[in-house]
């Protein structure tokens, strides 16, 4: 049996400076074997706790796809000793990492159907990893319009930009990108992600809407998505802001009754309405 405290050893092999205020950064690990690999199958939704050894471990979601052999992707914003750790590491440093962890989107449940995904800020992560499993070639067929809607405050924040070039281009995909105030050069939308969700969001009809980021953001956007007719079952929301220890064991991430780190992070709204409103 898995020991689920023992982390993998992987390679960082690239760490890169994603804003331009610097805080948040991508980083890519390789898998050291085959058969490291084979041992963490994972899912887009899911995350996993990254070890800096001689700082801690912290979760964070998992930014690439299935769809992407060969190693595992994150975007971390330096908030604490373990975001910082990682910020400074070299490449070619070796860190452990402990997954994956967590439910994950229900891909199987969109087959068919058109989908929403609707992003803010750094919480774009496991969103990223969701549209680039669906836009694979051996997938795309499945499902139906694609649409996504990613804002940030400025465009310095915007996360992976030479993906979301590629995105404005493909016809496999409709990118909206939104900032909070207009600047000069942009020639996306500007506004807050709740007001251009109502403005640009695809009919309810057949459609389901994922949405990740600030919570903040998630409030206001979920009057946004039940006024366009999105029912409850069909909004799946993920609560990576939650997630602590991965295995349910600290106990810090309880809502009501509900382990975020164990039978979440990815919840419906249905399911969220009936736990406490604390998150």
């Amino acid at each position: 049996m898995k020991n689920p405290y023992l982390p993998l050893p992987m390679k960082l092999v690239k760490n890169f400076t994603e804003t331009e205020d610097k805080l948040i950064h991508t980083f890519t690990l390789q898998f050291l074997t085959e058969e490291d690999e084979k041992s963490f199958p994972y899912m887009p939704g899911q995350f996993a706790e990254l070890c800096v050894f001689g700082k801690g471990e912290a979760p964070f979601g998992i930014a690439s796809s299935p769809t992407e052999p060969g190693f595992l992707k994150f975007s971390v914003a330096k908030v604490g000793v373990v975001s910082t750790a990682l910020h400074l590491i070299e490449e070619g440093t070796m860190v452990g990492v402990r997954g994956p962890l967590g439910n994950y989107y229900p891909v199987e449940e969109f087959k068919g159907k058109n989908v929403v995904i609707i992003g803010g800020g750094f919480a774009f992560t496991t969103l990223r990893s969701l549209a680039t499993y669906m836009l694979h070639p051996d997938r795309r067929g499945d499902y139906g319009d694609i649409t996504v809607i990613y804002g940030a405050r400025n465009p310095g924040l915007l996360l992976y930009k030479e993906e979301l070039a590629a995105w404005e281009k493909s016809p496999d995909i409709n990118l909206v990108t939104t900032i909070d105030r207009a600047v000069d050069g942009w020639d996306g939308q500007v506004g807050f992600i709740p007001n251009v969700t109502g403005e640009v969001a695809p009919s309810a009809e057949n459609t389901y809407a994922i949405i990740c980021g600030p919570p903040v953001m998630i409030k206001f956007t979920m009057p946004v998505l039940e006024k366009l007719g999105f029912p409850v079952e069909r909004i799946i929301m993920s609560l990576e802001n939650r997630m602590k220890c991965g295995i349910g064991m600290c106990g810090r991430c309880n809502v009501g009754g509900k382990y975020v780190c164990k039978d979440g992070p990815v919840f419906t709204r249905a399911q969220l309405n009936e736990l406490p409103n604390e998150y």
